[in-house]
């Protein structure tokens, strides 16, 4: 398969080529991999902010241990998961799927009281927080993977202040939270990172059979 030699391709890119930009066709991927990635039960609990202004990026670097990656990737997200699951974001999702399924809102009701009994009455704050985050790094796979297969390199970072992101965001006022950041771009020919070999467990240790 292309798709194990671009994986064996890619790696967590530590310096960026300053020059080089994305092209706007290739961008268009890498976003509809993300809008196409899996997500329980299809509700996408999640905001990706493009954030392209550059003395933005600069703040935002400084709330990230000075890593260069913020301010020169070609282009940089911030994957933000909903602070509170609420009836209406639910809602909103069975409007749509009404409408692409070509039937009445009313269809779904039982299905949507479900999720509403399930996700906001018996998961409680904490638990709904956790299922909302690992909602996001669902979505951030997928970016990696189309940003290999287009040959773009990537750097999925945890390494910030989400704290910080939220209030240089103003993401209170927008019901997110920021939960994992990504620059993509191409990697600099001074970026020594890219000629180590990639570390991973043999497929004997990884996986066993039961």
């Amino acid at each position: 398969m292309k798709y194990i030699d671009d994986l064996k391709w890619r790696y967590a890119t530590k310096q960026f080529d300053t020059t080089r930009r994305v092209l706007p066709r290739d961008m268009l991927k890498i976003k509809e991999a993300i809008q196409l990635a899996a997500s329980s039960y299809g509700l996408q609990l999640y905001k990706v902010l493009r954030i392209e202004d550059k003395a933005l990026r600069k703040k935002l670097r400084a709330a990230s241990y000075d890593q260069s990656q913020v301010t020169d990737a070609s282009h940089f997200f911030v994957f933000c998961r909903y602070a509170k699951v609420e009836t209406g974001h639910i809602d909103e999702y069975l409007t749509l799927k009404a409408t692409k399924h070509a039937v009445p809102f009313q269809d779904f009701k039982e299905y949507g009281d479900q999720m509403k009994t399930s996700i906001i009455e018996n998961m409680g704050a904490d638990k709904q927080d956790i299922w909302t985050a690992k909602q996001v790094y669902i979505a951030l796979s997928n970016a990696l993977s189309a940003c290999a297969i287009l040959k773009i390199d990537a750097a999925p970072m945890e390494g910030f202040d989400p704290e910080a992101y939220d209030e240089i965001l103003g993401l209170a006022e927008k019901g997110l939270k920021a939960t994992v950041i990504l620059g993509i771009g191409y990697r600099s020919a001074k970026d020594d990172s890219q000629f180590s070999p990639k570390v991973r467990k043999s497929l004997e240790t990884l996986f066993e059979t039961i």
